[in-house]
């Protein structure tokens, strides 16, 4: 019998990442214990979302919610860019680091000073590690070049192109590439070659891609993502609903 792959997908979701992250993080960890194999963490950091960053922190004497996001180069980047091309502009972690001795512990102040990353992705991901939540556990990244040409092809997809001086990530139609503005309104461009370097799943397309590549035996999965995975993309995979957890979508913080 192969080794178990436990595998859990997710993107770039704050620079202290939220909760249901630790959560899942757990539950791959506590089913390790239980079957043996490797974890994998499938970083989806080619969505281009800038509403995943958002980190939700609490004044440590008031208990007053804070919201922190990163700063973002232009509107274009903010709204289209994979999270691995949205630039750290310059000052924003300072900045941030003078909001942050009410909000965290001295020792992970001290950490997140001292975070060097070009892009939002790769900060994210920094400090995930050293707050050792990926200790023991692979990474993979849909960004990554090798692993998109390793991919399978899908039928819906989004590719990444260049835009007015930006990398963006536009949802492949029939007559011409989509930048999403809302509700009904797109920005069209027009259709261009593209290979599979450039190419992104959708959501309903994620799980058959990430799978191509990885070919995880136990997938762990969010509370909202369990809902709608179409799991015949995965024959074979035992999918586990991560563990339930308080204020799921607040930062986690563990002890210094």
């Amino acid at each position: 019998m192969p080794s178990p792959i436990i595998c859990f997908g997710q993107q770039p979701c704050g620079i202290f990442p939220r909760r249901f992250f630790y959560a899942k993080i757990k539950t791959a960890r506590r089913l390790q214990s239980e079957i043996g194999g490797e974890i994998v963490f499938f970083c989806h950091d080619s969505d281009h979302d800038p509403r995943e960053t958002m980190t939700i922190l609490r004044d440590q004497r008031s208990g007053r919610e804070q919201r922190i996001n990163f700063t973002f180069a232009n509107k274009l980047q903010r709204e289209f860019s994979p999270l691995f091309a949205k630039r750290i502009v310059p000052g924003w972690q300072a900045n941030t680091a003078r909001q942050l001795p009410n909000l965290v512990p001295r020792h992970w102040f001290d950490e997140f000073k001292t975070v060097r990353a070009d892009n939002v992705a790769d900060f994210c991901l920094e400090m995930y590690r050293r707050l050792g939540l990926l200790d023991g556990v692979r990474v993979t990244r849909s960004g990554d070049r090798e692993f998109r040409r390793q991919a399978c092809a899908v039928d819906d997809f989004y590719v990444d192109v260049n835009y007015h001086g930006e990398l963006v990530r536009a949802r492949v139609s029939d007559e011409a590439l989509l930048l999403h503005k809302g509700g009904d309104s797109y920005t069209k461009l027009p259709l261009e070659k593209f290979d599979a370097t450039q190419v992104s799943p959708t959501r309903d397309t994620r799980l058959r891609w990430m799978q191509s590549v990885i070919g995880c035996t136990h997938y762990v999965a969010g509370a909202s993502e369990i809902e709608y995975l179409n799991m015949v993309d995965a024959p074979g995979v035992q999918f586990i609903a991560r563990d339930a957890i308080t204020e799921s979508d607040r930062a986690y913080i563990p002890d210094a």
